[in-house]
């Protein structure tokens, strides 16, 4: 099961720099992860400042 970005992404991108595998790309309001690709590390959960991404 991928990590998912929740609705309160502010679109900083601190998560996308991050991800190891280059799985989070920006949308137009909010990061995006791209199940395929997710290997759920879960860097990007422990990255983002106000806590919008989730195992999903």
């Amino acid at each position: 099961m991928a990590y998912k970005v929740t609705e309160d992404c502010i679109n900083c991108g601190a998560c996308e720099s991050e991800c190891p595998v280059e799985a989070i790309s920006e949308g137009a309001d909010a990061r995006v992860i791209d199940a395929a690709s997710c290997t759920e590390c879960g860097i990007c959960a422990d990255t983002c400042p106000v806590e919008a991404i989730v195992l999903g």
